[in-house]
């Protein structure tokens, strides 16, 4: 398991000139060519191709989590497509964020993960997502956006080449119950300015980074709470904020950085909270999904896209949702074989001296009640009903906690426990059947480590089947 331990760039499109046909061809090119282009210009053609026959698309990991990068690394590898791993503003950012990370740690340990493992750093693109003000949004706007300029720049510096300006969320003595589009936009260019002056200072040659831009973005990591009403974007909200931005780039003479925005965050009707999630209805994002016909340079970046059903998945990538989100679908899928493989320890020793067993649920809910600041706004209910979401709800926020000393010490002791004899494949069968398939046609061994790895692999081959790569 991993240890935490990181020009001539090809446009999109001129934004006056229809898109040439050759994108489309160069994504037909073999795997042994692709690598001689850097990751941005891969990420460029396939997002062309999306927007010249609406097939294809690219799925970025939002995950810090270790077995999550590791399976990614795999499932790129065993693939051959990018790897596309970002990191958000909470999770790594200049003060460590909740992995205690920064962005030149993240990057370094990324690298040197895949270099590892095999993978070219050609097919390795880093991202930032929900990069801005979000961390400390408590604080003045001043104060909030020269640290998340900090971010932006640090994140370039580290060779993070696609960022999400984001900067939609008000700050402390920003007027309720929000700010306007104007505003963000504004910011964003000021983001996008220090993005831009941390890549002047970087060797020669290096790609330029690539944006995505956007005022109606959901919140990170889901809803806060589980609502019955989803507004989904309306086309002329498209053309508007395209329009706002471009001239808030202008006005900071960002006319280079803006022929470089490859995709608009929009809500297209995704979203999931702790105990629902909202499916994709092609029918309701079909004025949406055909205002992009003004704007041939740009994709989507849909966001919150956890645990939608394949079919949806993939009929977004077809709607030019060509850039899908996922993270914490990773780590529910984590839990989910962590926890099967508790259960499992439970009965081969279930009558091993008292202390033999791990912890590991009861350890990773004393973390959360430590600490409540990551879930307390995202459940509700009575006891009972908060004390199962804060584990098993989709709003996952259990994800902040897996570094915790203590949970981590209990994590170790349940795989070392597990080591010491075989696991029946019968248990297998009981608690993790899409691993025991998979054991029966040993396509995996049943230890610990690959049972996780595939259970959390099953989630990423169904982005990568929606975007049809590999």
């Amino acid at each position: 398991m991993i240890e935490l331990s990181k020009s001539n760039e090809l446009r999109l499109t001129d934004r006056n000139i229809a898109m040439d046909l050759t994108n489309a061809n160069n994504t037909a090119r073999s795997a042994s060519s692709k690598r001689h282009e850097d990751a941005v210009s891969q990420l460029q053609n396939v997002l062309g191709r999306n927007r010249q026959i609406g097939k294809g698309g690219t799925y970025a990991v939002c995950s810090a989590h270790p077995s999550v990068i590791e399976a990614s690394i795999q499932e790129s590898l065993e693939g051959g497509a990018l790897l596309h791993v970002e990191s958000t503003s909470s999770q790594v950012n200049q003060f460590g964020g909740y992995t205690g990370l920064t962005p030149g740690q993240f990057a370094q340990w990324i690298h040197s993960a895949t270099k590892q493992a095999g993978l070219s750093s050609d097919r390795v693109l880093l991202g930032g997502d929900h990069l801005g003000p979000f961390p400390w949004r408590n604080e003045p706007s001043t104060s909030a956006m020269e640290k998340a300029c900090r971010l932006v720049r640090d994140c370039v510096a580290a060779g993070y080449q696609k960022i999400h300006l984001d900067a939609s969320m008000a700050c402390a003595d920003d007027p309720k119950p929000g700010i306007s589009a104007r505003t963000i936009a504004a910011r964003a260019a000021v983001l996008c300015r220090a993005a831009e002056e941390a890549n002047r200072e970087l060797q020669a040659g290096s790609p330029q980074p690539v944006y995505v831009v956007g005022t109606e973005v959901p919140a990170p990591g889901g809803e806060a709470h589980d609502t019955g009403v989803l507004a989904i974007t309306k086309a002329e909200d498209v053309h508007r904020t395209l329009e706002t931005f471009e001239g808030a780039f202008a006005e900071l003479r960002l006319h280079s950085a803006w022929e470089r925005v490859i995709a608009l965050v929009v809500q297209p009707g995704v979203e999931f909270g702790s105990n629902l999630i909202f499916d994709y209805s092609p029918d309701k994002a079909a004025s949406l999904s055909a205002a992009l016909s003004s704007h041939p340079g740009i994709v989507f970046e849909a966001h919150s896209t956890d645990y939608q059903s394949p079919q949806a998945l993939t009929q977004m990538v077809e709607d030019h949702f060509a850039i899908l989100k996922v993270g914490p679908w990773l780590t529910f899928a984590f839990r989910e074989a962590l926890l099967a493989l508790s259960a499992i320890e439970r009965e081969l020793f279930r009558n091993a001296e008292p202390g033999r067993t791990s912890q590991v649920r009861e350890a990773l809910d004393a973390a959360m009640l430590r600490d409540p600041s990551h879930w307390r706004s995202y459940y509700e209910g009575d006891e009972g009903d908060v004390r199962r979401d804060r584990i098993f709800g989709f709003s996952d926020r259990c994800r902040y906690y897996w570094n915790q000393p203590v949970v981590q010490e209990e994590i170790a002791r349940l795989l070392s426990n597990l080591k010491t004899r075989p696991i029946p494949l019968a248990l297998i069968s009981q608690y993790l059947p899409l691993e025991y398939e998979a054991v029966r046609v040993r396509q995996i061994e049943p230890a610990p480590e690959q049972l996780i790895r595939h259970h959390v692999r099953g989630v990423l081959r169904v982005y990568s089947d929606a975007c049809k790569l590999g």
